[in-house]
C-alpha cells in the first residue's frame, strides 16, 4: 500500500514523499483511516514504527478545511492537542509536525518545561491550530490564561503509560475537564499495561484498538547481546567495546543522573567524545547535547531514561545498556532507539551479577532468551591485585600480618612492649609538672 491510497490530500503527500516515505508502515496503515473516520483510538505498537506521522497525518486531514493565513489569533484557535511525557519527545513531535505542514498554512508550536515562558506565550497569543505540550507547563499556560482550550477537537495522549509511571495522572485528569466533551481522542503507547485500559474507559467513547504487534515485543532487527561484567569492570570494558567495534554513533544508558554524569566524566578520560543528558541538564544544554549527536560531532550520549523514549535518531547503530533497567518495559524503549524505520541496529547489555534479576525479567517480560555472554570472551580480565605482604614476628612464633585490622592478632608481649615505650605528650600532663617545668 501507498500513502496515496490512504486518503490524504496532495499538500501532505508531497511533503511525507520530500522526507523520503512513500509507504505507511503498519501502524500507519491502520491507525491513519480510523483516525480520519473520527473514532477515538486506543493504538499500540513497536517503538520506532511510526507512531508520530500514524496521528498526526490524519489530523492534519481533518484540519485543512481551518487552514487560513489571516494574521488574526482568533482564526487561529487551538483545535488539536498532544500531550507528550517527555521535553525530548514534544521536541521531536513539533519537528515532525513542521515538515508534515510544510505546503499548508496551519500553526503549530511546542510548550515545554526548562525554558524561558515568554517566547512561548507570544506564540500562543498569536493563535496556533496544532498544540504540543508536556503536562505541568502546558497547566502552566492556563493557569496563565494564555490558552484556551473550548475549541480542542482532536486530543493525543502519546507514551500514555510513561505518563503515569511519572506521576502524570492527576494532571492529565485536570486538562480532560478543561476540553470539550465531544472530541476525538487517540491514545497512543509502545505497551498497554491495564492502567491505560482503565484510563481509556474513562475518557474514551468505545475505541477501536489497534495493535501490530504483541505487547512487550522487541524489535526483530535489532540484534541483542548481554555481556556477563563486574560492575568495577564496566567502564573499562565499555571504553573497549567503542573501539572495538568502532561505533561512530552510540546511546548508553545510565539508571541514575549521578552514574550518568560519572560515565561521561569517565568515557572523556578515555579519549571519548561523550556528553551526559538527563532532568537536571537545562534544556537549552539538553537540546545543544542532542543537536550535537545528531549531526555526528558527538560520538557517544550518555542519558538516562529521560532519553528512552521520544529521540529519533535516523540509522543509530549502537545502544548500550551500561546498567539494566529496573523496569523491564524500560529495556524496550531503550532498544528501541536502535533498529528504526527498518533499519538494523544492535543493543547490548552489560550484566553485573547483581543484575541477575533484572535480566531474568526482562526475558521473562519479552518472552526471549538472552545467554549472557562471557566478557573475557571479547576483552581479557583486568589483573587480580596482588595480595598484601604478611611478615612474621618471632616472639612467641606467631603471624601477625601487616594489614590494617589485624592488629589484635600480633602477640600480646609484642603489645605490651610497644605500650611501655610510647611516650605521654606533655599537653597531657597534669598542671603541677607543667608548672615545675616553668620554673
Amino acid at each position: 500500500m501507498l500513502f496515496s491510497e490512504l486518503g490524504l490530500s496532495p499538500e501532505i503527500l508531497r511533503a511525507i514523499e520530500e522526507q523520503g516515505y512513500s509507504q505507511p508502515t503498519p501502524i500507519q496503515e491502520k491507525a491513519i483511516p480510523l483516525v480520519l473516520s473520527g473514532r477515538d483510538l486506543l493504538a499500540a505498537a513497536q517503538t520506532g514504527t511510526g507512531k508520530t506521522a500514524a496521528f498526526m497525518l490524519p489530523i492534519l486531514e481533518r484540519l485543512k478545511k481551518f487552514a487560513n493565513t489571516s494574521v488574526s489569533p482568533a482564526m487561529h484557535p487551538v483545535r488539536a492537542l498532544v500531550i507528550s511525557p517527555t521535553r525530548e519527545l514534544a521536541d521531536q513531535i513539533g519537528e515532525n509536525v513542521k515538515s508534515y505542514t510544510k505546503y499548508l498554512p496551519l500553526r503549530a508550536t511546542t510548550v515545554y518545561g526548562g525554558m524561558n515562558m515568554d517566547p512561548q506565550t507570544q506564540e500562543l497569543r498569536r493563535g496556533v491550530e496544532i498544540l504540543i505540550a508536556t503536562p505541568g507547563r502546558l497547566l502552566d499556560h492556563i493557569q496563565q490564561k494564555t490558552v484556551q482550550l473550548n475549541k480542542v477537537e482532536v486530543l493525543v495522549l502519546d507514551e500514555a503509560d510513561r505518563m503515569l509511571d511519572m506521576g502524570f495522572i492527576q494532571d492529565i485528569r485536570k486538562i480532560m475537564s478543561l476540553l470539550p466533551k465531544e472530541r476525538q481522542t487517540l491514545l497512543f503507547s509502545a505497551t498497554f499495561a491495564p492502567e491505560i485500559k482503565r484510563l481509556s474507559n474513562d475518557f474514551m467513547k468505545s475505541p477501536q484498538t489497534v495493535e501490530v504487534a504483541r505487547q512487550n515485543a522487541t524489535n526483530d532487527q535489532v540484534e541483542q547481546i548481554v555481556y556477563q561484567v563486574d560492575g568495577f569492570k564496566k567502564r573499562q570494558f565499555l571504553a573497549h567495546l567503542i573501539r572495538q567495534r568502532e561505533m561512530s554513533q552510540v546511546i548508553v544508558f545510565c539508571k541514575t543522573k549521578l552514574s550518568a554524569d560519572q560515565l561521561s566524566r569517565d568515557l572523556k578520560r578515555e579519549g571519548l567524545q561523550a556528553e551526559a543528558i538527563h532532568g537536571d541538564k537545562a534544556q537549552s544544554a539538553r537540546l545543544e547535547t542532542l543537536a550535537a549527536f545528531k549531526e555526528g560531532s558527538l560520538r557517544v550520549l550518555v542519558a538516562t531514561d529521560v532519553a528512552a523514549r521520544g529521540l529519533d535518531i535516523s540509522e543509530l547503530p549502537y545502544v548500550v545498556n551500561f546498567e539494566m533497567p529496573n523496569a523491564p518495559e524500560d529495556y524496550v524503549h531503550r532498544i528501541g532507539r536502535t533498529g528504526r524505520a527498518g533499519a538494523k541496529g544492535v543493543a547490548i547489555s552489560l550484566m553485573a551479577p547483581e543484575e541477575t534479576r533484572q535480566h531474568e525479567a526482562i526475558e521473562k517480560l519479552t518472552k526471549q532468551t538472552l545467554t549472557p555472554l562471557p566478557s573475557a570472551s571479547l576483552w581479557p580480565a583486568a589483573p587480580t591485585p596482588a595480595p598484601r605482604k604478611r611478615e612474621v614476628v618471632e616472639s612467641g612464633g606467631l603471624i601477625a600480618p601487616t594489614s590494617k585490622g589485624e592488629g589484635l592478632k600480633q602477640p600480646m608481649a609484642s603489645r605490651r612492649s610497644r605500650k611501655a615505650k610510647r611516650e605521654i605528650p606533655a599537653l597531657l600532663l597534669p598542671p603541677r609538672y607543667k608548672v615545675e617545668m616553668i620554673r
